[in-house]
């Protein structure tokens, strides 16, 4: 009897340790956080799994289910506008590119290497802070991120946000181009500037897929024996030997975009290693050509993203009409391809957004409201979808179709997502709306 009497006592006294273990765990912040963060990767693997976001497809007026007809790729705007917010970089006469043979092998040292894991989409911070770390700027990724990245998931660091940082908060100067190649990449490693490329490979999602998703990549060096460039990779390590060849194919996917980062009084020598690309104009025009030979080209996915950089190039030259014709295009290749999550780029209105301005632009809003919502806001399966240029744009749109309490909606939750993003409190204060107070 008192055997059974202390085996029931030990059995009460155990259950109220593990009662009472699991009630401290419970509330304890570190249990908390790290459950809450495994709920959260479960719920967002299952949604993916009953929605997924590569079966949606791309609707606008212009877009047409039959076979396309052969493109018009010759047409050059009629005017040259100047690009927006680029006044800095126009040049009183065009620099000549240097023909000076470049070395077979340069690597560039005293790079400070930062990681983006263990933090929410950081490699734009991370590539920018390794990029200042060159020229001995001695802060982190993470004051990059307050500035350029506030809110912690935002899903997208656009380059003139990286350039803003250091024309805005660092002593140095910087600038973005578009249409790269190889030659100007070594060329200006060669020269001693490290570029960082913005590009589009497959890595493994949160929720553990392989999807296209947009990247940064801080090339430090190059080596033509093995078709190499050495590359200092947030997402994968340091001195990444990154492949000629797969470069090309994952640049491609944003309009071979580059950044480089100078002392301010070296400018012109960036402009004439860029030579005919120094003026931006120029620039968009000669990417422009560039796109058009890749959509005769090219096929399949490629010919996809070719589209699509004819269309954001004439964006920026200010032809609207032939930008929605060309994302026109570009959207009936899209549906056109399988619905597979390793190859159909869905979160590409995340990065890029020249369809807004092109359809905007167009009096298509309700083009603009549906590809914001559909193809950009809602293909966000984390609850957090932290695009304030989405809501932006579609705020945008919702005021020209008299939307105006959902066009104030759209533009705070902008705000909450990127606090103090100018062209939102623009827009509340045009609707008589002033945040800040």
């Amino acid at each position: 009897m008192f055997k059974k009497k202390k085996k029931l006592y030990i059995a009460v006294a155990a259950l109220l340790v593990v009662l009472t273990a699991g009630y401290a765990l419970a509330f304890n912040a570190r249990v908390q956080e790290s459950v809450g963060w495994h709920a959260a990767q479960f719920l967002s693997w299952l949604r993916v799994k009953l929605d997924p976001p590569e079966a949606v497809e791309f609707t606008a007026e212009g877009l047409s289910a039959q076979s396309l007809e052969a493109p018009s790729v010759t047409h050059l705007a009629a005017t040259t506008p100047q690009a927006a917010d680029d006044s800095q970089e126009s040049t009183s006469s065009a620099p000549t590119t240097t023909a000076a043979p470049l070395p077979n092998f340069v690597e560039l040292e005293g790079i400070t290497y930062f990681s983006q894991h263990n933090r929410w989409n950081y490699c734009g911070p991370a590539n920018l802070a390794m990029a200042l770390s060159y020229w001995g700027w001695e802060g982190t990724h993470d004051d990059v991120a307050r500035v350029a990245k506030p809110y912690q998931k935002d899903k997208s660091v656009m380059p003139y946000e990286l350039v803003d940082y250091v024309q805005t908060q660092t002593d140095l100067d910087a600038l973005t181009r578009v249409g790269g190649d190889l030659s100007m990449l070594k060329r200006l490693i060669a020269n001693g500037y490290p570029v960082i490329v913005e590009k589009g490979p497959y890595f493994r999602d949160i929720t553990y897929r392989i999807t296209w998703m947009g990247h940064y990549q801080l090339l430090s060096g190059y080596n033509d024996a093995t078709s190499m460039f050495i590359a200092q990779d947030s997402y994968i390590n340091a001195d990444y030997e990154q492949p000629y060849a797969d470069l090309v194919d994952e640049w491609r996917s944003f309009n071979y975009t580059y950044v480089v980062v100078f002392p301010k009084n070296e400018r012109n020598d960036v402009l004439n290693l860029l030579g005919e690309n120094a003026d931006v104009d120029q620039n968009y025009h000669l990417a422009l050509q560039k796109a058009a030979e890749e959509i005769y080209s090219e096929s399949g996915l490629a010919q996809f993203f070719a589209w699509y950089n004819y269309g954001t190039n004439l964006v920026y030259l200010r032809d609207y009409n032939g930008a929605a014709k060309a994302y026109d295009q570009a959207f009936t290749l899209y549906n056109n391809l399988p619905e597979d999550n390793t190859l159909r780029p869905y979160r590409i209105l995340w990065y890029e957004t020249g369809p807004y301005y092109a359809y905007y632009f167009m009096g298509r809003y309700t083009d603009v409201i549906n590809l914001a919502t559909n193809n950009s806001i809602d293909m966000v399966r984390d609850d957090e979808p932290a695009l304030e240029e989405s809501y932006y744009w579609r705020g945008r749109a919702k005021v020209a179709v008299g939307d105006q309490s959902g066009a104030i909606e759209d533009f705070m939750m902008c705000l909450t997502y990127h606090p103090d993003f100018q062209p939102c409190v623009d827009e509340l204060n045009a609707l008589g709306i002033y945040p800040e107070d």
